[in-house]
């Protein structure tokens, strides 16, 4: 597709589309529960166990934020959110969202990855289907649970959840 003068002409068209992404992934957590202290400390187990946790994904998301690496989270949960889909217009919309929220050079919020994973996605996405992303997906993952996960788990924001009333929260 041709640029036009008002920039990316993806954005015009699947804009609208950016809504349609299963919330249910993610609770904000003005409105999840809160995480029991057992729930807390089986998160340092692994990252697999955070990740399949609603609450531990939004605590981690929360550090993410801090990091300025939210969008691996947000990527991460997108994919998620296509792996369910099976109308095959709507996986389309879907992919071509990602791909200009996540994936194009000129997004803000690209996510880092391979020049053979970004390659692989570009012949995926003439025809997308709802796993068009699960390289760039296993590199994020990859990428948050050697990266970002320990700090995590050393991070003010693990440990005040850990020890609630101490005064951990105001440390780096």
């Amino acid at each position: 597709m041709k640029r036009t003068e008002g920039g990316n002409p993806w954005r015009r068209i699947w804009r609208p589309y950016q809504t349609s992404f299963n919330l249910s992934l993610y609770v904000p957590p003005s409105l999840s529960t809160k995480p029991t202290l057992e729930e807390i400390s089986v998160w340092s187990q692994s990252f697999d166990k955070l990740m399949k946790n609603p609450a531990g994904r939004n605590v981690f998301r929360e550090f993410l934020r801090t990091e300025y690496s939210e969008e691996n989270m947000l990527f991460w949960l997108a994919c998620e959110d296509l792996k369910q889909e099976m109308n095959k217009n709507t996986v389309e919309e879907k992919a071509r969202m990602i791909y200009e929220d996540y994936i194009s050079v000129l997004s803000p919020k690209e996510v880092s990855l391979d020049s053979r994973v970004r390659e692989v996605i570009n012949r995926k996405i003439q025809e997308p289907t709802p796993y068009t992303f699960e390289d760039a997906q296993l590199q994020i993952y990859t990428l948050m649970h050697r990266d970002s996960y320990p700090r995590f788990l050393n991070s003010s924001l693990y440990r005040s959840l850990v020890h609630p009333g101490s005064r951990t929260s105001s440390e780096s």
